[in-house]
């Protein structure tokens, strides 16, 4: 499918929704909530469901790519940590994208469902969690929670994905001990790697609608770069309280696609 099968306010509407997620993305993760859904809706009900995926992570990595680099020039997260998890992240996220086609959705949404409440009613009740960085754990004990977080949570993105960059940030938080703010800086960098897994693995599985998804990925470069910069100026407290929303926002969109009737691709 070329763009010129679109029309202009189709087009339109995927680029503002793709600036909105790399905006969302880049604060605390989940901007999947907004692009995804946005390109289920817009493209012809023939288009193949690799497709769509392969160009909503070839749109995201872009938006990734930039937030990724804003926050180490700014906040300076340590490569030491980032990186080791980054590439556990991506062979989990390969593992997970080659089989993504063997485990449908509707395993994961009661158990994301459960999850995500808890998480959001957890980080209510706590109202100091991430306000300070103090982690828990430190030398090889630290890498390998890391570690171990990371390859989760890669494997979790590649066979389904929604809330993989909130679940990171509270990974970050609550497991290793990070300020939200340093969480959103790590879990940028780890974010990147898994978006590579899987975009490799999809672009093989079925090519991604390359005008298209560099369209979207310029215009989440622009909303990751204004993201992550509005980030780093407003602080830990901010990055929690858009924490909540999304994660209230994925609360709300799972329990939908729960009802009887309803469901979605991915």
């Amino acid at each position: 499918m070329e763009l010129a099968h679109l029309s202009a306010t189709t087009v339109a509407l995927l680029v503002a929704a793709a600036f909105a997620a790399g905006w969302v993305d880049a604060v605390v993760g989940g901007g999947g909530l907004i692009q995804l859904p946005a390109l289920l809706l817009a493209l012809p009900a023939a288009t193949a469901p690799a497709a769509i995926l392969a160009t909503n992570k070839l749109a995201s990595i872009c938006g990734t790519t930039t937030s990724s680099i804003t926050y180490y020039r700014r906040v300076h997260p340590d490569l030491r940590t980032s990186l080791p998890m980054a590439g556990w992240a991506l062979a989990g996220a390969a593992a997970g994208a080659a089989g993504a086609g063997l485990m449908p959705p509707s395993v994961f949404r009661p158990l994301v469902l459960v999850l995500l409440v808890l998480v959001a009613l957890w980080t209510l009740l706590r109202p100091d969690l991430g306000s300070v960085t103090r982690l828990r754990f430190s030398g090889r004990h630290h890498h390998a929670v890391a570690a171990g977080i990371g390859v989760c949570l890669g494997f979790y993105d590649g066979i389904f994905g929604p809330g993989t960059g909130s679940f990171l940030v509270i990974a970050l938080v609550g497991v290793l001990g990070y300020a939200f703010l340093d969480a959103s800086a790590h879990a940028k960098i780890v974010n990147l790697a898994t978006n590579l897994g899987a975009l490799v693995v999809f672009v093989a599985q079925g090519a991604p609608l390359w005008g298209l998804g560099l369209l979207m990925g310029s215009a989440n470069v622009s909303g990751a770069y204004l993201g992550a910069r509005t980030a780093v100026a407003r602080g830990s407290r901010f990055v929690r309280l858009v924490f909540l929303a999304v994660v209230l926002a994925l609360v709300v969109r799972l329990a939908w696609e729960l009802l009887p009737g309803r469901g979605t691709t991915r």
